[in-house]
């Protein structure tokens, strides 16, 4: 298997789609409720969508070839304004570097280091459908809380993406 440029460009526009839906209705929360303790690895709402934030930078960074990768820590995400300036910024980016791959961009060897310095290898494709992926799962989560405060940022399915895409 194996994705080329028009196939990764879909995927962020429906991480962007799905992403702005959660943070629509994230903004709609008090502060209380976007902090309060919440049973998903990040501990909280606020936590949970700096963290899925936090990856995409370092991902893109990781693909651009910066070592080490510095970001914000996530701790310092306290406010839902301030995660949706930097979320924006992060966007942009993101969509700048996609703007210029090329298919055979997409097939080159990723050569990186986790936080602890470990080495690891990986086509360049394989790790942006992981950035996907990921920020579905942590989407998926942050959904159930918002849903369960009332504020359900409705279906997040690709397919409702494809389908307002085609008009």
């Amino acid at each position: 298997m194996t994705l080329n440029t028009t196939d990764i460009r879909t995927l962020i526009g429906y991480t962007d789609w799905a992403n702005q839906r959660v943070l629509d209705q994230a903004m709609q929360l008090s502060p209380d409720q976007l902090l309060a303790p919440a049973p998903v690895p990040m501990h909280s709402l606020l936590g949970t969508l700096a963290h899925v934030l936090v990856a995409e930078v370092i991902w893109r960074r990781r693909w651009e070839g910066e070592w080490p990768v510095v970001v914000d820590d996530i701790e310092g995400y306290q406010s839902i304004d301030v995660l949706v300036e930097r979320w924006q910024n992060e966007t942009a980016a993101l969509h700048a570097f996609v703007a210029n791959l090329t298919d055979q961009d997409l097939q080159r060897t990723v050569h990186y280091r986790n936080s602890k310095g470990t080495p690891f290898q990986q086509v360049l494709w394989q790790l942006m459908i992981h950035v996907v992926n990921h920020g579905t799962q942590h989407r998926s989560e942050a959904a159930m809380l918002l849903t369960n405060a009332g504020h359900s940022p409705g279906e997040l399915d690709m397919i409702l993406y494809l389908r307002e895409q085609q008009g």
